[in-house]
């Protein structure tokens, strides 16, 4: 596992993340026993990030890292995010709210300093507010957190975010189903010494490979209750692409996949590729499933027509769903 610098935090990664949303809810069922051995997994692995929130699970998934942190020695670095408890609304955004969201996320990871807390997809208003900001300047000095960041929706929110001088990281969406970043952001981001963390790195799982067009979701499956955005913004759901057009696209990615690799290891090794990102965050319900997501940072860079046949498939097939829109 090779690391790399985390922007303004100075931190080194791990460049595999831990994606904990999976195993706080909304993927349908899970079981903690095997939730815990899968980050035991991962931290064998060599992953030393582990991304979270305070409302994954309500808590559930900052309670599992908890007790990862006191099994193992290792220096892990555990990200989580606040903001999502209350009504999207600018003016929930004071330091008071912040500040007891945070002290609820170091009581749930057992800690007396988070290393990173991230604004979590906050309304478009909270990045024309600098009180906002400034109050995550004071849970700093207050020695609650080590630094912060925002996680985005949308470009635009990104590079509006990385104006304010102590955001030391960006949260965002990035995959080969979701390439717009990867034209202004990232060299804004590089410019401001920005740490960048992609999200949603397998499009909900639609770039494993391992869907068809008759798969279904269970009910509590965010695939299946936010198929259309009726619970949060739909691009967190398969990155924002049309389920039947993603399957489509993904067979033909197949045939792109290295000798002894899979789908879903070529995408990481896609997102890795690009310097500018810090770590990429895949999430894992399993051992077997962090061990391969852990694997894909020894995949060699992806040969240059490879990278081309990818651009041609975004730019004709996925570009026009999603491209304008995030």
């Amino acid at each position: 596992m090779r690391s790399r610098r985390l922007g303004k935090t100075d931190q080194i990664v791990s460049e595999v993340g831990f994606g904990a949303w999976a195993i706080g809810g909304s993927w349908g069922q899970t079981d903690d026993d095997e939730s815990l051995a899968a980050m035991h997994a991962a931290v064998d692995a060599g992953i030393t990030l582990f991304d979270t929130a305070d409302v994954y699970g309500d808590g559930r998934s900052e309670r599992l890292i908890a007790r990862l942190l006191r099994e193992r020695d290792e220096d892990i670095f555990v990200a989580t995010k606040f903001g999502r408890r209350a009504p999207l609304d600018v003016a929930q955004y004071t330091y008071d709210n912040l500040r007891g969201w945070l002290e609820r996320s170091r009581e749930n990871l057992g800690v007396d300093t988070v290393d990173l807390v991230q604004l979590h997809c906050p309304p478009w208003e909270t990045y024309y507010t600098p009180a906002v900001f400034d109050a995550c300047d004071r849970l700093v000095d207050d020695g609650l957190v080590r630094a912060y960041g925002v996680s985005v929706s949308k470009v635009e929110e990104a590079l509006k975010a990385i104006e304010y001088p102590n955001v030391a990281t960006v949260q965002i969406i990035f995959n080969i189903f979701r390439q717009r970043p990867a034209e202004l952001f990232f060299e804004q981001a590089r410019m401001r010494d920005v740490g960048v963390i992609a999200r949603v790195p397998l499009a909900s799982g639609l770039l494993t490979g391992k869907f068809s067009r008759d798969s279904s979701f269970s009910s509590d499956d965010h695939r299946s209750f936010n198929r259309n955005g009726e619970q949060f913004d739909v691009g967190e759901t398969f990155a924002g692409v049309d389920f039947e057009r993603g399957v489509e696209v993904v067979e033909e990615l197949k045939g792109l996949v290295p000798e002894g690799a899979t789908l879903a290891q070529l995408a990481l090794r896609w997102i890795l590729g690009f310097e500018a990102v810090s770590t990429v965050i895949p999430g894992a319900k399993s051992p077997e499933q962090a061990r391969a997501n852990a694997a894909a940072a020894a995949l060699p860079p992806l040969e240059d027509e490879t990278l081309r046949t990818i651009g041609g498939l975004y730019r004709e097939r996925i570009a026009p769903q999603v491209h304008h829109r995030w």
